[in-house]
C-alpha cells in the first residue's frame, strides 16, 4: 500500500520584486549569459509581470523596487538583501557591474523605516547564496559569496548558518542549486556540491527531493514555495512531478527572457521575512 504524500499548508508571503524595464545582457559574469544573443526586453517585462500577478492571485504581497537605468540585471532581486525578523543585511555584489543594487536596496529598507539594516563588509550575494529553512540559514560559497559573509550574516540576522559549497560554474548561486520547500524541507541537484557539502544536506535533509540533471539545467531549483506551491520554471516537468508526490502542488512559470541572464524565478523574488508577534 502507498503511502499518502503529507498534507502541505501555505503562509501568506511577502516579496520584493524589480521590474525588468532595463533587462539586457551586455556582458557576462555567469556561464548563462551571452552578450551575442539578442535579448527581447518587451518580452522579458511581460514574462515578469505574469509572475507577479500569480503570487498576488495565490494570496501574497508584492512590492516593488524602482528600477534602474544602467542596471540591467536589476530584475534579479533577490540578490540585493537578506531579510530575517524585519533585520536586514544588504549585499556587496562581487561584479562592479552590479555594485550599485546594493545602495538601491539599502534606501528602500530605510526609507521604509527598518531599524536594522546593516551594509556587508565582504561580498555577499544576499538570497542567490542565503537560503532561509525554518530558524537556519543555508549559506553558499565558491563562486560568489565570499566564505568570511557567512559569520557576518549570523552576527546580523542572528541565525544559525551552514556553509554549502559549490563546485559547478553553471551552478554558481544556490539558489540555483536548491530551493527551500517548508520550514523543513529543501529540494537540490547533488552534482552541484562538494562532497563533504552534499554529505552534509544528506544529513541534514534526508527526505529532500532530489532533482535530476535536466531539470537542474533547467532551473528548475530556481523556485519558489510558500509551503504548498511551488513557482518553479515550466520546463522542469521532472521536478514538478516528484513534487506532486510530496503533496506540493507545482505552478508552471515561463521566465525564458530572464534566463538569458542567468536568472529565473527565484532570483526575481527576494522575500521579506517580518518577525513574528504575539
Amino acid at each position: 500500500m502507498s503511502q499518502r504524500p503529507a498534507v502541505r499548508q501555505a503562509t501568506h508571503r511577502h516579496y520584493l520584486m524589480c521590474r525588468p524595464t532595463h533587462f539586457d545582457v551586455t556582458y557576462a559574469i555567469n556561464p548563462w549569459m551571452d552578450p551575442g544573443k539578442p535579448v527581447d526586453t518587451d518580452l522579458a517585462i511581460e514574462q515578469w509581470e505574469g509572475l507577479r500577478r500569480l503570487y498576488e492571485e495565490y494570496g501574497h504581497t508584492v512590492d516593488l523596487l524602482e528600477p534602474v537605468a544602467g542596471l540591467p540585471d536589476m530584475v534579479f532581486s533577490a540578490n540585493g538583501a537578506t531579510v530575517v525578523d524585519d533585520r536586514v543585511l544588504i549585499a556587496r555584489f562581487r561584479h562592479p557591474q552590479r555594485a550599485a543594487e546594493a545602495p538601491a536596496h539599502q534606501e528602500w529598507f530605510t526609507s521604509r523605516g527598518y531599524r536594522e539594516v546593516h551594509s556587508a563588509t565582504y561580498v555577499n550575494e544576499a538570497e542567490g547564496d542565503y537560503m532561509v529553512v525554518g530558524r537556519t540559514v543555508l549559506a553558499g560559497t565558491g563562486f560568489r559569496t565570499d566564505p568570511r559573509a557567512h559569520a557576518e550574516l549570523r552576527e546580523a540576522l542572528g541565525c544559525p548558518v551552514v556553509t554549502l559549497t559549490l563546485t559547478d560554474p553553471r551552478f554558481y548561486h544556490l539558489d540555483t542549486a536548491l530551493a527551500v520547500l517548508s520550514d523543513t524541507d529543501v529540494m537540490y541537484y547533488p552534482d552541484a556540491f562538494s562532497p563533504d557539502s552534499l554529505a552534509t544536506l544528506r544529513e541534514l535533509f534526508p527526505d529532500a527531493v532530489v532533482a535530476a540533471r535536466a531539470d537542474a539545467e533547467a532551473f528548475g531549483l530556481n523556485a519558489v514555495s510558500d509551503g504548498r506551491h511551488v513557482f518553479l520554471p515550466d520546463t522542469a516537468t521532472g521536478l514538478a512531478a516528484r513534487l506532486r508526490r510530496r503533496g506540493f502542488e507545482p505552478v508552471g512559470v515561463d521566465l525564458s527572457e530572464l534566463l538569458k541572464a542567468g536568472g529565473s524565478v527565484k532570483c526575481c523574488t527576494l522575500e521579506i521575512r517580518h518577525q513574528a508577534h504575539a
